[in-house]
Formats: C-alpha cells, sequence, structure tokens
C-alpha cells in the first residue's frame, strides 16, 4: 500500500491592519511626547488627592467584603478597586502601592481563590497601602516599603500555594 502524502494548500491571510494604518509608521514625533509629558506634569499636583480618594473607594470595597463575604459583588468589587490602585501607584508617584495593589489582584483574581481569601490577609493589603500613601512613601528604595511588599508577597504566594 502506497499512499502518497496528503497535499496541502498555502493560505496567505490578507494583510489587512497593514492597509488599515497606511503600512510602515513614521517617526515618534517629540513634541507630542514633550506635551503628553507637560500635561501630566501639570496635574500631578492633583496626584496625592485623587489616590486618597483611590484609597477610600478601597476602603468601602473591603468594607463590604467584611460585610457581604469575599464571593459575590463584594468580592469583585474589591478586586476592580485594586486592579485600578495596580495601575494608578506609579502613575501617582506611589510605586509601592502598585506593587501590594498587584499582589491583592492575586489573591483576589478568580472567584473561587477569592472566596476562600483570608479577610487578615486583605486587611494587610489594604493597611499597608494606606499606610504607603499616609507616608507618602514614593520611593523604591525605602526600607519600609521593601519589608511591606515583601512581606505581603510572600503571605500571598503562602497563601495560594494552599489552594
Amino acid at each position: 500500500m502506497n499512499k502518497k502524502p496528503a497535499m496541502g494548500a498555502l493560505i496567505t491571510p490578507p494583510d489587512t491592519l497593514r492597509r488599515k494604518i497606511g503600512g510602515k509608521l513614521g517617526a515618534v514625533n517629540q513634541d507630542v511626547i514633550a506635551k503628553a509629558e507637560a500635561a501630566l506634569a501639570s496635574l500631578s499636583e492633583n496626584f496625592d488627592e485623587w489616590m486618597s480618594d483611590e484609597i477610600t473607594k478601597l476602603e468601602e470595597a473591603r468594607n463590604i467584603v467584611r460585610q457581604n463575604g469575599m464571593d459575590g459583588d463584594a468580592g469583585q468589587k474589591l478586586f476592580g478597586v485594586s486592579h485600578d490602585l495596580k495601575g494608578l501607584g506609579v502613575t501617582y508617584g506611589y510605586p509601592f502601592v502598585s506593587s501590594i495593589a498587584d499582589s491583592l489582584c492575586k489573591i483576589t483574581l478568580e472567584k473561587d481563590v477569592r472566596a476562600k481569601a483570608p479577610i487578615s490577609l486583605v486587611n494587610a493589603h489594604v493597611d499597608s497601602i494606606r499606610a504607603v500613601v499616609r507616608g507618602n512613601i514614593k520611593t523604591t528604595d525605602n526600607p519600609v516599603g521593601q519589608s511591606l511588599v515583601k512581606e505581603l508577597n510572600q503571605r500571598s504566594a503562602e497563601f495560594l500555594a494552599t489552594i
């Protein structure tokens, strides 16, 4: 039985994206980047106030979790606020807030994991974020901030390892 191998056909998909964006991108306009940086700098005087507002949202979400538990909408809200802080921390000048919020996201992302997360671990994250902002810890070389992040990451990893 001599079987010939099946012949295939080479299909080249159309390059519709290239047509939509007009081919190769030109050089980056440094003036536009400078304007964007200036706009961000002009807003920076509001960053501490905005960060305070975000922490208020985080504490409210935690309080709802305390009342209603981690599963359901309460836990999802806590994850959402922590995810926002994960992105906003660095933008607002608080890199440790981003790191701590990232750790909190890891234990609240999935519903089944979130439902088992100890409230004490959630409290430690929320209180640490508040302490970093209250202490105006804005550089990554701060030993208090480094210790908080290290400890919270370790505790979160230990919890996740038990799931």
